[in-house]
């Protein structure tokens, strides 16, 4: 790829260049035989574009990403933005767990809380990166032991396949050499009608959620330790019905996460299965985004806290100009004995699979 070769959506690779602590960063193009493009950069593994047509063959990048990585690194008040998470995606309450017995304290860098694996988590590491073919990426990374004070070596590889049917398929696998504790997942920030300046609201975004219940929370966005039924809450997406109906509801638990911000309990018929998780419609674009997970939970974020700050080639990301449904296990899992486990030990494989697909409502 010359250092000017614009691919679809126009990113190029010269601005991805760069070494960080020894470190190679670049850029990852990934295109299929429809004529769509993902691109990720193992800086974070971030996904900095999805580029699928809407009803009229129109082409848009559907995630809200930056366009170098200066950019990311220095102009970007969400760290998060579309990048993996971990070594535990989502919040552990002020920081604490104990594996059989020894109390291990994380970074605070949520309220009272820890979020996301800390702020030098996966989201902000150089990940080993080999291209395999022109669908996918395999990137790996091993985070030392008490790395953002979690205990093991961890041995992490995320594959990215981008298929013919215009999904985004994202493999994780992981070993430890000691116990510990791990939750990973994707932090995409989907805009399906098109990053732009600014990005439309996702208010008018049909959405469904194959999840008869979900997880409380209390004013920190720590669960309050039941699971309860969606039904007659503004968190029934059981059937399909637009995000922004009840997103400011008069209801404390919408409060609490000044929208939605909350973990969703899938239905599945056996745990670990890859099954149907959500699904959103576009109503302009005719744009469709389905889920599937083999985890047990999804947390929907509709980009509560977003400023309207500025992203990739001139878009700005308005406050709710984006969804996000990170596939993951249920946030203070490890001080949750009800709650499924999210203990890894030597000898055993954490493995999970999430697919995005991008299609256009008939």
């Amino acid at each position: 790829m010359g250092c000017c070769k614009r691919n679809l959506s126009g990113l190029k690779a010269a601005d991805f260049k760069k070494s960080i602590k020894g470190k190679k960063v670049a850029l990852y193009t990934l295109k299929n035989s429809q004529g769509c493009e993902v691109a990720i950069t193992n800086y974070g593994g971030a996904i900095l574009s999805i580029m699928v047509p809407d009803k009229n063959g129109n082409f848009a990048n559907v995630i809200q990403a930056h366009d170098s990585i200066e950019n990311h690194l220095n102009n970007n008040p969400e760290p998060f933005l579309s990048t993996l998470v971990g070594r535990y995606g989502n919040r552990i309450c002020k920081g604490k767990f104990s594996i059989d017995g020894q109390e291990y304290q994380l970074a605070i860098n949520n309220g009272p809380n820890h979020l996301h694996g800390g702020p030098t988590g996966y989201h902000a590491r150089v990940w080993d990166a080999e291209k395999i073919d022109d669908q996918t990426l395999k990137l790996n990374y091993l985070s030392p032991d008490g790395e953002e004070g979690f205990p093991g070596n961890l041995d992490i590889t995320v594959i990215y396949t981008f298929t013919d049917e215009n999904e985004l398929k994202i493999d994780y696998k992981a070993t430890t050499d000691k116990k510990t504790i791990v939750n990973l997942t994707s932090h995409g920030f989907f805009s399906l009608s098109g990053i732009a300046n600014p990005t439309a609201t996702i208010d008018n975004l049909i959405c469904e959620i194959n999840a008869d219940n979900y997880i409380p929370i209390d004013e920190t966005s720590i669960p309050i330790g039941e699971i309860a039924s969606v039904k007659g809450t503004p968190f029934d997406f059981t059937t399909p019905i637009e995000v922004g109906a009840r997103i400011d509801a008069d209801d404390q638990q919408i409060k609490n996460g000044a929208g939605y911000d909350h973990c969703f309990v899938l239905n599945k018929k056996e745990a670990g299965e890859l099954s149907f998780a959500a699904k959103i419609t576009e109503p302009v674009s005719g744009r469709t985004m389905e889920v599937y997970t083999t985890e047990p939970g999804v947390q929907v974020y509709t980009s509560n806290w977003h400023s309207g700050f500025a992203g990739s080639q001139g878009a700005t990301f308005p406050r709710r100009s984006a969804i996000c449904f990170e596939a993951q296990h249920y946030p203070d899992s490890p001080n949750r004995d009800n709650f499924p486990s999210t203990l890894l030990a030597p000898g055993e494989v954490y493995t999970q699979t999430t697919i995005y697909k991008f299609g256009v409502a008939e």
